[in-house]
């Protein structure tokens, strides 16, 4: 069961409406470093928590924060789009030549929504939930949250380079602001469960004996004539304590060739490939 204040969360404010940059704002909503994306990717993680409950909770809790950056972006983009042109010829008398693009704008905020937010990116592309990472495990689900909100935050931090609109730039320095929490929230989930060493390797509940730990911590240096470039990752100890870091230069193939033999009769092929 979910809540709602008619109040958005931040204050919106658009000193002077752009609808370039409301076409810019679709990617912070319908992106794939956008709101939805990590509202949705939160909540089915929260849907799929096991064990302490306080998990579920926190990543509830913070996939109903970002359906209200949704709602307040929204509301800035309709506010952006105040008094953009509606028709080919008031387009026309700003922009004689209307570019190819109808001066930049997207106009499925015309013709779609009627000069207001939509699920798409700046593209005008819907998010499809494919860059939704719920796996269940929560060391894995932390990492993907991290780098969620890193992507989320370069894309706010360009964002506020973007415009020159004060209340623009005051909006888009709280997203940045509560990407920097959600990054340090993700990361501290991970420190309490034992910080990296403890939760690597993911899964970290594999059996060893399952792994085949003559493989497990060499880099690998597959290039013809570049040097192997050396360092944290290539000598000393492991980040998850169980082995120490290595190089293997020019590698030997280890496996077969591919031939796969003749063709099956009835599978569509010419019958040569079946003699």
């Amino acid at each position: 069961m979910f809540h709602h204040s008619s109040k958005l969360q931040y204050q919106v404010r658009v000193d002077k409406p752009d609808p370039i940059f409301a076409k810019h704002l679709q990617q912070a909503i319908g992106g794939i470093e956008g709101e939805i994306r990590v509202a949705m990717q939160y909540f089915f993680q929260a849907m799929g928590a096991r064990g302490n409950p306080k998990y579920r909770d926190m990543l509830m809790m913070t996939a109903t924060e970002e359906l209200s950056h949704i709602e307040f972006l929204g509301h800035a983009v309709a506010l952006n789009l105040e008094g953009a042109p509606v028709t080919t010829q008031e387009m026309a008398a700003q922009d004689p030549v209307v570019n190819a693009i109808l001066g930049g704008t997207n106009p499925r905020h015309i013709l779609s929504s009627g000069l207001s937010a939509m699920p798409v990116n700046s593209n005008g592309v819907p998010f499809d939930m494919s860059h939704v990472y719920a796996t269940g495990n929560l060391g894995a689900d932390m990492l993907a949250n991290a780098t969620a909100e890193a992507g989320g935050r370069v894309l706010a931090s360009r964002l506020y380079n973007m415009t020159d609109d004060a209340g623009m730039k005051d909006m888009l320095s709280f997203l940045i602001a509560r990407d920097t929490m959600h990054q340090q929230q993700w990361l501290a989930v991970i420190e309490e469960l034992g910080g990296m060493e403890g939760q690597l390797p993911i899964p970290n509940s594999t059996p060893q004996e399952h792994e085949n730990t003559e493989h497990s911590y060499y880099f690998l240096n597959t290039s013809l004539d570049e040097p192997t470039p050396e360092g944290r990752w290539t000598k000393g100890k492991s980040l998850d304590g169980r082995g120490e870091f290595s190089i293997k230069e020019k590698p030997e193939p280890m496996g077969q060739n591919p031939d796969l033999g003749k063709a099956r009769p009835g599978t569509g092929t010419q019958m040569e490939q079946q003699k």
